[in-house]
């Protein structure tokens, strides 16, 4: 898109650091698939010739069985397979392995937009995702109603959206341009018409970009908006050190493992802090009563997203 696209490629643009690792896998899996549909082809083709009827094919002591030639058609597709799901493994495993100083980006899909929140000034985006070239990007994703699937093509990055947790993905743009987003599951009546496109773009430009947005400095942060809320809900009345309540204290406790009354242990992450939010019976804190309200219902998605990001950072 926008000169972003070769004269010629066999595959679709390829534009992001996973792109060329999925691409070899793929072609090597369509060679493999490709050279065995030819010879399997050609041998019925050959028996079909050969042992016609009318042929002079020798058919006396037919064989039973060749040992040899049952055990090669056996280990040497069960190598190949070992060998593409090893390779795979591999690679998924590279992308599930998010960097450090990637920039975060909070997304709330829903019929039928993408809204995105980028997390070092705030700034928001419907349907467009601008970022720099060359520097890894972490999307942090949520759904408001149904299953929603986030797919940039020409990154080879695709991601289901489930709601009632959430979920990241994280590329590196290699090309100046603009690629398509789609949603990629069925979510709706205008499921078709939920695209959006990412701008990529260079260093300076996109910090120009980012630093363009409303005055001062663009929108609150999710973290700002988060510690907003946290006020608003008087969550610390609780949550505080001193507090008469003495519900688990919050500081910190991004990451850590936290001991839950039924004896099993769960690690801090989105999802669990998201669920403490909506689902607070769901998985109670060893030696703590079941006292916390639900906010499931009486919040928005973006609301419990942004109240995730400044617990995340809560110190």
């Amino acid at each position: 898109m926008n000169g972003s696209e070769a004269p010629f490629e066999l595959l679709a643009p390829a534009a992001s650091t996973a792109a060329p690792r999925t691409d070899l896998l793929f072609l090597v899996m369509l060679v493999i698939c490709g050279a065995m549909a030819l010879l399997l082809a050609g041998l019925i083709a050959w028996f079909a010739l050969r042992y016609r009827e009318g042929s002079g094919a020798g058919r006396a002591h037919p064989p039973s069985h060749a040992n040899g030639l049952e055990a090669a058609w056996t280990a040497v597709p069960m190598l190949l397979f070992i060998v593409l799901f090893g390779w795979a493994a591999h690679d998924y495993a590279l992308e599930r392995r998010v960097p450090a100083d990637a920039l975060p980006v909070y997304v709330v899909a829903k019929q039928w937009m993408w809204r995105l929140q980028h997390g070092e000034n705030g700034r928001q985006e419907i349907n467009e995702l601008h970022v720099p070239l060359n520097r890894p990007v972490v999307l942090v994703l949520a759904s408001q109603d149904v299953i929603h699937s986030f797919f940039v093509p020409a990154f080879r990055v695709k991601q289901d959206v489930v709601p009632g947790r959430y979920a990241r993905l994280w590329f590196s743009a290699t090309r100046l341009g603009e690629f398509r987003i789609l949603c990629s599951e069925y979510c709706g009546s205008q499921h078709s018409a939920m695209l959006g496109r990412v701008i990529v773009m260079r260093d300076a430009d996109y910090a120009k970009w980012l630093a363009s947005g409303p005055p001062p400095t663009g929108d609150p942060t999710p973290q700002q908006l988060g510690q907003a809320l946290y006020q608003r809900l008087a969550c610390a009345s609780c949550h505080a050190p001193d507090s008469s309540v003495h519900a688990p204290p919050l500081a910190g406790l991004y990451g850590r493992t936290v001991v839950l009354q039924d004896g099993g242990h769960v690690t801090a992450d989105e999802d669990y802090l998201r669920e403490s939010i909506v689902a607070p019976d769901r998985r109670l804190v060893a030696g703590q009563p079941a006292i916390m309200p639900s906010y499931g219902g009486q919040l928005s998605e973006q609301d419990v997203q942004n109240l995730v990001a400044y617990l995340r950072e809560f110190k």
